[in-house]
């Protein structure tokens, strides 16, 4: 009886793996027409602006970039800016995650629906007051304004509410009995068994804030506290016309130490989506 059907799931397979290398490659098809256009001289880029393979591939458009801008500086700030604001998540997040998961209080459930509220809120609808109070403290154009009002993240408190969920709460009877605080609990017991939840938390956050270009935009102006995507957006005013082979060089470097990351963390990220409820 099996063995007519082992045919038929070969195919099955064949056919799933040819359709998933597919998609795969739509999704990268950007990706690699930005990098194989950053290789590209500019006169070659308007002559045959649909051709995929450079005639005369060559790095000039990288060397441009960073004879053009500081992107040192600008590096550095991105980098602070979005390990400090995942940071700072992370860490908020455990405890709020834990007290709507494990605690019992009064308007637990109405505390978690108010969390779950902001998610609608965007924030470009919260800029202006938000703009306010840092130009009333004096925070305009540093990264302290950049990072602050982002420390919290009802997304992860919710990933981390829904990940505690599945920790069984004899667990964490026992480490009270044996005279564990709270705060053991939460950073030192449950942070290692929600490493896959935290990971992805870490992973939305840092992306998310190395691609922001609004806050910083409205925040800053001048080099002080500018970020990647800024300086990568000046290069397009620089010159006459849009100089498309060094904004897609400039694109390279901004989007390759996500992708490192996110390759370095994928297996972290794969187990969380996998384990129901994003569980550890």
């Amino acid at each position: 009886m099996s063995a007519p059907r082992r045919p038929k799931s070969a195919l099955r397979d064949w056919a799933a793996r040819a359709l998933l290398g597919l998609v795969a490659l739509i999704w990268l098809f950007p990706y690699l027409w930005m990098g194989v256009t950053s290789l590209k001289p500019l006169d070659e880029i308007i002559a045959t602006p649909t051709a995929f393979w450079p005639r005369n591939a060559s790095l000039d458009a990288y060397r441009e970039v960073f004879r053009a801008l500081p992107l040192a500086r600008y590096f550095l700030n991105t980098s602070v800016m979005a390990l400090s604001i995942a940071a700072l998540q992370i860490a908020l997040a455990l405890p709020a995650g834990y007290a709507l998961a494990k605690l019992r209080f009064r308007g637990k459930s109405l505390a978690f629906a108010l969390v779950l509220s902001t998610l609608l809120v965007p924030a470009q609808v919260r800029f202006v007051p938000v703009f306010s109070l840092l130009a009333q403290v004096g925070l305009v154009n540093t990264l302290s304004a950049l990072i602050l009002p982002f420390g919290v993240s009802a997304l992860g408190t919710f990933l981390v509410r829904q990940a505690l969920l599945n920790v069984p709460d004899a667990q964490i009877e026992a480490a009270r009995i044996d005279g564990a605080s709270e705060l053991y609990i939460i950073y030192r017991l449950l942070a290692p068994l929600l490493r896959p939840t935290l990971v992805s938390l870490f992973l939305f956050s840092f992306v998310s804030h190395w691609n922001d270009y609004f806050w910083p935009l409205v925040l800053t102006t001048d080099d002080h506290a500018r970020t990647l995507p800024l300086a990568i957006a000046l290069l397009r005013e620089q010159g006459t016309g849009v100089r498309w082979h060094i904004v897609m060089a400039g694109n390279v470097i901004l989007s390759l130490p996500a992708l490192a990351i996110f390759a370095v963390a994928q297996k972290h990220l794969l187990r969380a989506v996998t384990v129901r409820g994003f569980g550890a």
